[in-house]
């Protein structure tokens, strides 16, 4: 088997020769150590001051030759996915600068204040001067829906990775998009939505079914193996609104997106943080294929959702991100271990990280990962 094949056959809870590895995404810092030079692949700070300052062919050479050069290196990594090849506006878009207003802080037209941490590899908007301002009504979601294709530059990037390895590697493509918490503005805004008006949120949800279907056409690139969506839906003590409230509200919708995406592509991984123990049969039954982001501090033990959850679900991550940023060779060395004797038996199982290898993982500590997983990774 190459790793595209056994991605595939461990995401059908297929025999596979091996235990696949996959990352959701490898953070600049650790790639240029591997690589052996600066980078922009998942250097969120200074990619987004690319964009904004006109260097937008840089970004996209960059982002194409390091994310292709990287998994050359890390042979052993059957599965890639877009996060590194993001997408891009369009080649020929015009970039229009905020202003700098000290060496941290950009405002622009609208505006907004963002705030860069470098340290967190972040740029946030930390102002909004129109934020809670929008007084949301049923009426404006159902307005007719435009939509404009895409230009095909902004996919370059997924599209040089998938050339390169796509043959021999599992490439997720992106897709329009999926319903899952819909948050409208921030999260406080849409969190009380869904108590004081939730016929906003399913209008809402409604229109963004239409508009993400629209999408799909061109968002799910021709002869990718599955797609890869993502969601947020829970913190580390549960789900951000109650089980109820999500199966009345949010469910059907994201049913709908999965039945829709299903229909072009055979596979659907799911990327969702936080402890989501109890919306899991609900999400087992949208017809999702691959459950990521199984955030071990939350309560998401791969043993624990294998047994309860394997006969419909393969699951993929088990190693805790909190240990590559601060624990030793050694604590990682058991992690593996631990995430391949609870998830491997059986099959349905993909190694990785509970989440993105983040800025400031010891490197050391990615490259224990590696080996630990590469001298186990054919013995279950």
């Amino acid at each position: 088997m190459n790793g595209r094949e056994r991605v595939q056959a461990a995401i059908a809870r297929q025999p596979v020769d091996k235990v696949p590895l996959g990352f959701y995404a490898v953070d600049y810092d650790t790639v240029q150590r591997v690589i052996g030079h600066t980078t922009y692949v998942r250097n969120k700070v200074e990619s987004q001051l690319a964009l904004w300052f006109g260097r937008r062919a840089e970004l996209a050479q960059s982002l194409k030759e390091d994310t292709v050069d990287f998994y050359r290196r890390i042979d052993c990594a059957d599965l890639l996915l877009p996060k590194e090849a993001a997408l891009l506006p369009p080649a020929d878009y015009a970039p229009d600068p905020p202003r700098q207003i000290d060496a941290n802080r950009y405002e622009d037209r609208a505006g907004r204040i963002y705030q860069v941490s470098r340290e967190a590899n972040e740029i946030n908007v930390v102002y909004d001067p129109n934020r809670g301002k929008h007084e949301y009504t049923v009426a404006e979601f159902d307005e007719p829906v435009e939509f404009t294709p895409p230009d095909e530059s902004v996919f370059e990037v997924w599209d040089y990775v998938n050339a390169q390895l796509g043959q021999e590697r599992y490439v997720a493509s992106p897709t329009g998009g999926i319903v899952g918490i819909t948050l409208l503005e921030d999260m406080t805004t849409g969190l009380m939505l869904y108590a004081s008006n939730p016929e906003v949120v399913v209008a809402a949800n409604r229109r963004i079914v239409v508009q993400q279907s629209l999408r799909d056409p061109y968002y799910i690139r021709k002869g990718a193996p599955g797609v890869l969506v993502e969601d947020d839906m829970a913190g580390t003590s549960g789900p951000f609104i109650s089980p109820r409230a999500f199966r009345d509200y949010c469910l059907p919708f994201l049913t709908q997106r999965v039945q829709q995406i299903k229909q072009r592509v055979p596979q659907v991984i799911l990327h969702n943080c936080g402890n989501n123990l109890a919306l899991m049969d609900m999400l087992a039954g949208t017809g999702v294929d691959c459950y990521q982001s199984l955030q071990t501090t939350a309560g998401m033990e791969v043993g624990l959702l294998k047994e309860r959850w394997g006969d419909r679900l393969a699951f993929w991550g088990g190693v805790p991100v909190e240990l590559l940023i601060g624990g030793t060779p050694d604590e990682v060395r058991q992690a593996v271990r631990t995430a391949l004797e609870r998830g491997a038996p059986g099959g349905g199982f993909i190694l990785g990280p509970s989440h993105s290898v983040a800025a400031n993982t010891k490197y050391e500590n990615f490259m224990a990962l590696l080996d630990e997983f590469v001298r186990l990774r054919d013995r279950y």
